[in-house]
């Protein structure tokens, strides 16, 4: 799909599981955890931990039972630890493309500040994001449109669009302020899964995309 840009666009983007997948950050998690706690021979704690999660079970309680841990702990290391994730192919061809257009980019994301900054600081990404909203931060999240019109208020402009992923609560709000609206379909490794169960006009953006290679900057 096209999608014009000029100095008066912004383009708006979630970021867990639209510009990465959230998948990775756990993963990512789970092996500090396990160095944390086997340094000389992780590899075997953190293949149980990932099949546990698989399986729907709590890979905390596991670690907290097994080496007298508190879980309060472990959750600590997983919100804080630095990732080690990596952007979708096309982020930055898009990224690039906005920037050359002279439009702005926004980032709204729900989640804890200290967490979130540093998935962007790993994604390297940092420079060319010209205003970040975080739900910690604001105090509200998807899909309360105050989050939205913050963007609105911080870069005004006459065009906005917003590029994410989970239709329970990503477009809601864009729809309701008139932007455009476009969601990337799951990879297949998304942690939430349950789009099929809100395709309703509501939660709906107006376009889909495979990936960002789907997308051309004019």
């Amino acid at each position: 799909m096209d999608i014009k840009v000029s100095s008066k666009t912004v383009i708006v983007f979630d970021l867990d599981d639209t510009l990465y997948n959230e998948l990775d950050y756990l993963k990512s998690a789970y092996k500090a955890i396990a160095i944390s706690v086997e340094p000389t021979d992780w590899r075997p704690l953190y293949s149980k931990m990932f099949s546990l999660y698989r399986n729907k079970i709590n890979a905390f309680d596991y670690i907290a039972d097994l080496y007298n841990t508190k879980i309060e702990l472990l959750v600590e290391m997983y919100r804080n630890h630095q990732p080690n994730i990596q952007l979708f192919d096309g982020v930055l061809t898009i990224f690039e493309a906005i920037r050359a257009k002279n439009g702005k980019i926004g980032m709204i994301t729900d989640g804890r500040s200290r967490t979130q900054r540093a998935k962007l600081q790993s994604l390297n990404i940092l420079n060319f994001i010209d205003k970040i909203i975080i739900s910690e931060e604001l105090g509200t999240e998807k899909p309360q449109t105050a989050n939205f019109e913050a963007m609105q208020n911080a870069l005004p402009a006459s065009e906005y669009c917003y590029i994410a992923d989970n239709l329970k609560k990503d477009f809601i709000a864009p729809n309701i302020l008139g932007w455009n609206s476009v969601g990337l379909i799951d990879n297949g490794k998304n942690i939430h899964s349950i789009s099929h169960q809100y395709m309703n006009d509501e939660n709906r953006p107006q376009h889909f995309i495979i990936d960002f290679n789907d997308i051309t900057i004019i």
